[in-house]
């Protein structure tokens, strides 16, 4: 993705830990919450409806919507990652297209998706007004597009700019991945979904239960003495709709 450095790690070495990875395992329940949520609000049904995720990753919330009744499509711009969504994905689990391509050019036909789902990707482009109207050209009209996003506060620059990239102790992603200029208020970002026709229906802070827990977790992983699997049981992350968001934040637009 233009503008943010492409992470191609393999996860079989602790000192290679996907720093994406370690948040899509502890953000996976309350992301699949807030679908619930924004299903809702727009009236749309999982069932024999059509999702596409962004920045999917290794595929794990493209495998949580599918679990839900999307039909699903999961594009990230690594090649890699791709691979080990694919390596992953059992052949006990719903049908799910995986596919490598950047937000900003998805080469997706038209109005082909009732919910977009955008994970770990408005707060590493330099492009967002390009990634919305991408977004808003292959949603249906009434679609819900859902992001999780970086707020951009003292606290939010001390966690993704500073513990994140920088600390040696809790690093887990590759220097530059994160700017200042990269993280966006909700209301900035609610004016650029408002440019590609995107009307903001909801914003709701997500955070750890525990923030100890978290950097303790996340140092585990990254040492190794801990597997993807055990995080979500050590880290709890919840939903705090009407709190101002402080760090992270989850919101859901229509597609007008």
């Amino acid at each position: 993705m233009p503008g943010a450095p492409r992470i191609e790690l393999d996860s079989r070495a602790p000192e290679a830990v996907d720093g994406r990875q370690i948040r899509a395992v502890a953000f996976q329940e309350a992301r699949l919450a807030y679908v619930r949520t924004a299903l809702t609000g727009v009236g749309l049904c999982a069932s024999g409806s059509r999702a596409l995720v962004v920045g999917s990753g290794r595929g794990l919330l493209a495998r949580g919507l599918a679990g839900l009744g999307f039909e699903v499509v999961a594009a990230d711009p690594s090649a890699a990652a791709t691979e080990l969504a694919r390596e992953a994905h059992g052949p006990e689990r719903p049908g799910i297209v995986y596919l490598t391509a950047p937000a900003e050019e998805l080469g997706l036909v038209d109005a082909s998706f009732d919910l977009v789902y955008c994970a770990d990707t408005f707060e590493i482009t330099s492009r967002l007004d390009r990634v919305l109207a991408e977004a808003a050209r292959v949603l249906r009209p009434g679609g819900a597009l859902v992001y999780d996003t970086v707020n951009r506060t003292p606290l939010s620059r001390l966690i993704y700019l500073g513990a994140f990239q920088r600390f040696p102790t809790t690093r887990i992603m590759p220097a530059g991945r994160y700017a200042a200029d990269r993280l966006r208020t909700p209301a900035e970002l609610a004016a650029a979904l408002d440019r590609h026709g995107l009307r903001q229906e909801d914003v709701c802070d997500f955070r750890p239960k525990d923030p100890v827990r978290l950097v303790r977790a996340t140092v585990a992983r990254r040492r190794g003495r801990i597997t993807d699997e055990r995080i979500p049981s050590l880290v709890e992350v919840v939903l705090a709709p009407g709190a101002r968001p402080l760090v992270t934040y989850l919101g859901y637009a229509r597609r007008v």
